[in-house]
C-alpha cells in the first residue's frame, strides 16, 4: 500500500485516544486518509478526533471497549453502514502489566489477554471479511512489541499476549496473502508513551520509586509516538512481516536469531533497569 498518498482511503485505528493510536491516525489523516477510530478514552478520542477534521478529513469516532464484544459488533456494524469495507486496519488498543508471573493474579489474566489479545482477535474478525469481500486489498497492523519476541520475567503476561498477537499475525498474512491484504507485526521498543505510569504493576514492579524510575529512563530515551507512527506507515509500504520499531527494538530481534542465550541475558539486565 502506498502510504505516503492515502487520498481516497480510510484508515481505522483502535487505541486512537493517546500514544501511538492518535500519532498514527493522525499521521495517516495528514496523507489524506479518512478516518474511523475508537478508544475508551472519550476525551483523548474527542482531542484525535478534532485534530483529524481540522485536517479537512472525515471521521467516525465511537468509545468501545475492543474486549468487548457486543461493543465491537456494534462499532463494526455502524463502520459498515457509514463506510463500508476499511483499507487500512489498525489494531493498536492495549494495556501493560509489570508482573513476575508468581506476582500475577489471574484476574490480571482475564483483563490483560481480553484486551491485548481478544481486542486483536475482534478487529480482524470484524473488520477483515468487508476487505476481503470488497477485493481491493488492503493492510492490517496488529500491534505487538519488542517483548513480543523477548520474553522479560518482569513482563510475563504482558509478553504473552504480546508474542501471540506476533503468532497471530503471521499466521494471517499468509492466509490474507491471495486476497493482497498484507498484515505487519509493529514491535515497539522503548516509547515515551503514557503506558509507561499507568501500567497495572504486582509485587516488586508495584514499587513506586521503581516505577519512577523506569519511567525516567522512557523518558531520557525520548523515543517518541511520532516517530513510532511515521515508521509504522513506512513498514505497511514495504509490506513488512515483522516490522521492530527503534534500535533496541531491531538489536534484540536480531540477537534472539544470532544468540538465544546471550538473549536472555540481555533480557534479565534490561528487567532491572528500575532496580536502585
Amino acid at each position: 500500500m502506498d502510504t505516503a498518498n492515502l487520498g481516497g482511503r480510510t484508515a481505522l485505528v483502535t487505541g486512537a485516544g493517546s500514544g501511538i493510536g492518535r500519532a498514527t491516525a493522525l499521521l495517516a489523516a495528514r496523507r489524506g486518509a479518512d478516518l474511523v477510530i475508537c478508544d475508551v478514552d472519550e476525551e483523548g478520542l474527542g482531542v484525535t478526533e478534532a485534530d483529524a477534521r481540522a485536517l479537512g478529513r472525515d471521521v467516525l469516532a465511537r468509545r468501545v471497549d475492543v474486549s468487548d464484544r457486543e461493543q465491537m459488533q456494534e462499532f463494526a456494524a455502524a463502520v459498515g453502514e457509514s463506510v463500508g469495507a476499511v483499507d487500512l486496519l489498525m489494531n493498536n488498543a492495549g494495556v501493560g502489566l509489570a508482573a513476575e508471573f508468581l506476582d500475577t493474579e489471574l484476574s490480571d489474566w482475564d483483563w490483560i489477554v481480553s484486551i491485548n489479545l481478544l481486542g486483536v482477535v475482534h478487529g480482524c474478525n470484524l473488520f477483515v471479511p468487508p476487505m476481503v469481500e470488497r477485493g481491493a486489498g488492503g493492510h492490517v497492523v496488529n500491534v505487538a512489541s519488542a517483548a513480543g519476541y523477548l520474553a522479560s520475567p518482569v513482563l510475563a503476561a504482558y509478553s504473552t499476549t504480546k508474542f501471540a498477537v506476533l503468532g497471530l499475525s503471521e499466521a494471517l498474512r499468509e492466509e490474507l496473502r491471495p486476497h493482497r491484504i498484507g498484515v505487519t507485526a509493529i514491535c515497539p521498543g522503548l516509547i515515551n508513551t503514557p503506558i509507561t505510569r499507568s501500567s497495572r504493576a504486582r509485587g516488586d514492579a508495584a514499587d513506586p520509586e521503581r516505577r519512577e524510575r523506569i519511567a525516567k529512563v522512557y523518558e531520557r530515551r525520548n523515543y517518541g509516538p511520532d516517530r513510532v507512527a511515521g515508521n509504522i506507515l513506512k513498514a505497511v509500504h514495504r509490506d513488512r512481516t515483522v516490522a521492530p520499531i527503534s534500535p533496541e527494538a531491531w538489536f534484540g530481534y536480531g540477537l534472539k536469531r544470532l544468540s538465544p542465550r546471550l538473549t536472555g541475558w540481555v533480557t534479565r539486565r534490561t528487567a532491572s533497569l528500575g532496580d536502585g
